[in-house]
């Protein structure tokens, strides 16, 4: 659910956020707030978008609230040892939520939540777990049809597919060893069949909704300004100058490469593994 705020100040005059309405606040039995568990917490080092040379390789960044990482489980493999969600939270570092499980044997992870899980439900990784949603197993165990995340894109390695809020793909086929999904973008791919993946999709769909409001509200998150090309010197970019608007008919990056319809990714090894371009109807 969104919430659209009273205009009563001009941060709020566009304000719409998610209600978080599925976040655990207070612990179970009592009235204190529920906390990130200090055990899973590690220090974010920030780069503000600097090299190791203290060069800008990413523009746009810096400043911004601490943030502190989350040690998110996403090789799931505690297989045939059922867990239960103690909660589910918030997470400054990704757009999904994430949930707080414990395990049978005592030990507790975080992992990203998916949606339809609520606190106290039980989640159970291997090929002999109920067909649940935020439950993990190799692709070779899912039903045809089935709507996935967090998949893998080597077996053991971890999830590197389908992490991002509302996200799913969906499985089409199996043959040779290899599963085929049908990704977000509309791109049918291969991957190996023995790699794991979730069933679901990721949590907090309506992230993409969500208007910031005011520029500060960027600031925290520490994306700084962007200023448009066309309001440069030449000096500075290829859209800079003239007298009036000009040069945007044109689009190039700062550096003078041509953009906004040219193919920039490179020559891959997995591009052996689309079988459908997302651009191709």
């Amino acid at each position: 659910m969104l919430k659209k705020y009273r205009p009563i100040t001009p941060g709020t005059r566009n304000l719409i956020l998610p209600k978080n309405e599925l976040l655990t606040r207070k612990k179970e039995g009592s009235s204190q707030t529920v906390k990130p568990l200090k055990s899973l917490l590690s220090p974010k080092k920030r780069t503000s978008g600097r090299n190791n040379l203290g060069r800008i390789t990413c523009r746009h960044k810096g400043r911004g609230h601490k943030r502190r990482l989350r040690d998110v489980d996403f090789k799931r493999e505690k297989d045939n040892i059922p867990a239960k969600v103690a909660s589910i939270e918030y997470d400054p570092n990704r757009s999904a939520y994430i949930a707080l499980l414990h395990y049978k044997d005592g030990e507790k992870r975080y992992i990203v939540a998916t949606q339809g899980l609520k606190e106290g439900a039980q989640v159970m990784s291997g090929d002999n777990a109920p067909f649940n949603s935020g439950n993990a197993m190799r692709l070779k165990s899912m039903p045809l049809g089935s709507t996935v995340c967090l998949v893998e894109l080597q077996p053991g390695k971890g999830a590197k597919l389908i992490r991002s809020a509302g996200m799913s793909a969906q499985l089409m086929a199996r043959s040779g060893g290899y599963a085929t999904l049908r990704m977000p973008s509309g791109e049918m791919r291969m991957v190996h069949e023995n790699c794991k993946a979730s069933f679901g999709a990721v949590s907090n769909p309506e992230h993409n909704l969500r208007v910031e409001g005011k520029a500060g509200r960027n600031r925290w998150k520490g994306i700084r300004p962007t200023v448009r090309g066309t309001a440069m010197n030449p000096v500075d970019h290829p859209h800079g100058g003239g007298e009036g608007r000009s040069k945007g008919n044109v689009p190039q990056t700062p550096w003078a490469i041509y953009t906004r319809g040219l193919r920039t990714r490179k020559k891959k090894k997995s591009n052996k593994m689309i079988v459908k371009d997302r651009r191709k109807k």
